[in-house]
């Protein structure tokens, strides 16, 4: 039997149209690069998804990246920002917090916010006085984010 070609066009963007709806629903933490950078090769993402019972994520973004948030998500994590500062303000990191514990539309509270920090590997964490958007870490170093009242990732710069 010969299916008519829009028919198989039209089932085809279905499935990509549903896979793509299952893969945005879960927000499990899945960075590309699973483990931090070998040395001089980009820059590594520890995001510390600890206050939500995940653990922490170590990932790589590999070369320069010219912004923390292209760091950050070019090491494989998604972001959202608020409705009145968009990305200039990351309010949720791979899903994190849920929309019901945070609706994202302003800043969030400062004893639940997801803070920034940056460090060399093996040395110790820099509270960021810069936002993502426009600190441009070097080569070679790490960028840390915690969800909380702004303490430092809980393992040691890798």
């Amino acid at each position: 039997m010969h299916i008519p070609i829009r028919r198989h066009i039209a089932a085809l963007i279905a499935i990509v149209v549903v896979t793509a709806g299952l893969v945005a629903a879960d927000p499990t933490p899945r960075p590309a690069h699973a483990a931090a950078c070998g040395p001089g090769t980009g820059v590594t993402v520890v995001v510390d998804f600890t206050a939500f019972g995940l653990g922490v994520q170590t990932a790589c973004y590999l070369g320069d990246p010219p912004t923390g948030l292209a760091a950050l998500q070019g090491a494989g994590y998604t972001v959202t920002g608020t409705q009145r500062w968009g990305l200039a303000f990351i309010c949720r990191i791979n899903g994190r917090p849920t929309p019901v514990a945070e609706p994202c539309v302003n800043t969030p509270p400062a004893s639940a916010y997801w803070s920034y920090w940056h460090a060399t590997p093996g040395g110790t964490w820099s509270y960021s006085t810069l936002g993502a958007t426009s600190y441009n870490p070097a080569q070679g170093t790490v960028e840390g984010w915690r969800f909380g009242s702004g303490q430092a990732p809980s393992i040691s710069p890798p």
